[in-house]
């Protein structure tokens, strides 16, 4: 097979001095067996310099699909994949042509990425924001990001399961359950909550059945799957990712994201999918020690955090001053601990109109429902396809909702805006002179229970949530485990300091490197 003839990491006063035969000899050398590549663990860089060594995309590929095989659908039953792309091969061959031609879409070319199936793709393939209503859902265009991604070179593996309607259906919910793809385990230990609603690109990636996953935030749903799943996940400023062929909760509030194991693998990401991506460094060049002046805010424990978590929060602490930050205990404004109701009222109306909106654009062919309260009776329709575990208690709440003309919604919005954004998160960067803010994050996970639900706040801490609130970018980082699980930290910066988050994440994680791969324990 042609190979590009220089090989990854070899400059280019090596490459002048090295005659053909030699270079081809230590090519040789280093040729990988594709029969047994193991792609567990291996970050982007590293597949790419893979590529560099023989490997094919279509190699890749089948290595992923085999350990989805072995530990997605049989051994630990992890069920984060709802489904595969028929045309994954087809199009891993076609980079493969490509690659030898010597032509090279982009920083992506051959690397498959799975997406979150409320996530629109040009391939044969429904996106069914895990319901069976959209099981028939196949569209001829991919979704804004999706787009970005494939003119990257990526190949679109499959689309990752799902809490079922971004786990915005029922108060009882199980997160990672849908009726289109069952029930998505944790990937640090089978039994547990793989949290949600991004559970399956959390597990998928954590699994390595990837490189890198993309998920979606409303409030929590990157950011808590990434933590109690041992990667990183991040949620971009609210504006920067097109929400275009999403399947929307808020569009006020939703936005895609990258979840990965390193902060550098979802940089990569971000440098793609954001539609104003020139000021995004996927390298983030640590010489410039981002952390070092740096003043953080930290934010206070909730009281009852287990004894471990508030350990771990502690260490953290030690070593971003070791790093050189500078650390400002924080008070927490009254608006940023009473917002909740408020939030749920604008999300019940927000919920309405978009889902009405999203669903009137489908054909019959694609969608046997065409409004949320034809949604609810197909529901009832097929309870016990769709209901078996829990209710549409939030879908029948968000029926009753006028427009967003409605006095009642118009004031909620308003209210958090200013008590979440302007008089809470804005007002602590400004008078504190912030760059960052620090917080527990989820972890770690309880068990699955089809019973009670969520039997306990999963979606991270308050910080958070008021970051998913006010549209400012936030991301978790693996610090650790606690008794076999993982646990994450909640960093957050003002709006649109994207890469200055990332670059003082990936400080961070150099500076600790804390995380620790799955053992499938169970």
């Amino acid at each position: 097979m042609k190979r590009r003839s220089v090989l990854l990491g070899i400059g280019a006063t090596s490459i002048n001095l090295a005659l053909p035969g030699q270079i081809a000899k230590a090519a040789a050398a280093t040729r990988l067996n594709a029969s047994n590549f193991d792609p567990s663990e291996l970050d982007i860089d590293a597949l790419l310099g893979a590529f560099e060594r023989g490997l094919s995309s279509e190699e890749l590929l089948e290595a992923y699909l085999k350990r989805i095989e072995r530990l997605d659908q049989a051994g630990p039953d992890l069920r984060s994949v709802l489904a595969i792309n028929p045309a994954a091969r087809a199009n891993a061959r076609q980079l493969d042509a490509e690659r030898r031609s010597g032509t090279l879409r982009g920083p992506l070319h051959g690397i498959p990425i799975i997406i979150k199936d409320n996530i629109e793709t040009a391939d044969p393939l429904a996106t069914t924001a895990g319901s069976i209503a959209l099981a028939h859902a196949k569209h001829s265009n991919d979704a804004a990001l999706v787009a970005r991604l494939r003119a990257a070179g990526a190949v679109i593996l499959g689309k990752a399961n799902l809490s079922e309607w971004a786990n915005f259906r029922s108060t009882r919910s199980m997160s990672g359950w849908s009726s289109a793809g069952g029930q998505t385990r944790n990937a640090y230990d089978p039994l547990r909550n793989p949290s949600g609603s991004s559970s399956g690109s959390a597990v998928a990636a954590a699994a390595s059945f990837c490189a890198v996953a993309i998920g979606t935030e409303t409030d929590g749903s990157i950011l808590s799957p990434a933590a109690l799943n041992g990667i990183v996940g991040f949620k971009p400023t609210q504006t920067r990712v097109s929400g275009a062929g999403i399947v929307p909760l808020s569009p006020r509030q939703d936005v895609a994201g990258p979840m990965a194991r390193t902060v550098r693998d979802a940089a990569r990401i971000a440098a793609i999918i954001f539609e104003d991506s020139l000021d995004i460094d996927p390298v983030l060049d640590l010489s410039t020690e981002p952390l070092r002046g740096c003043r953080i805010g930290v934010w206070p424990a909730a009281p009852g955090l287990r004894k471990e978590v508030a350990e771990r929060y502690g260490a953290v602490q030690d070593v971003l001053r070791a790093a050189g930050a500078v650390l400002v205990e924080l008070s927490i404004p009254a608006g940023l601990q009473q917002y909740g109701a408020t939030e749920y009222t604008a999300l019940l109306y927000e919920f309405k109109d978009a889902l009405d909106r999203y669903l009137a654009n489908l054909s019959r062919e694609q969608s046997p429902v065409s409004s949320l309260i034809e949604l609810m009776e197909f529901n009832r329709q097929h309870a016990a396809q769709v209901m078996p575990h829990f209710g549409q208690e939030i879908f029948e709440q968000a029926a009753e909702c006028g427009p967003l003309t409605d006095t009642k919604y118009l004031e909620a919005v308003e209210l958090l805006r200013v008590s979440v954004d302007e008089q809470g998160l804005g007002s602590l960067f400004d008078t504190q002179q912030l760059r960052l803010m620090i917080a527990p994050g989820s972890g770690p996970a309880e068990l699955i229970d089809h019973v009670w639900g969520n039997r306990r706040d999963t979606g991270g801490a308050a910080l958070g949530s008021a970051a998913a609130v006010a549209g400012y970018p936030s991301l978790t980082l693996p610090i650790g485990l606690v008794r076999s699980l993982p646990l994450g930290l909640t960093m957050v910066a003002p709006r649109n300091a994207d890469t200055d988050l990332l670059a003082c994440a990936a400080a961070l994680e150099a500076a600790a490197q804390l995380r620790q791969a799955p053992q499938f324990l169970r």
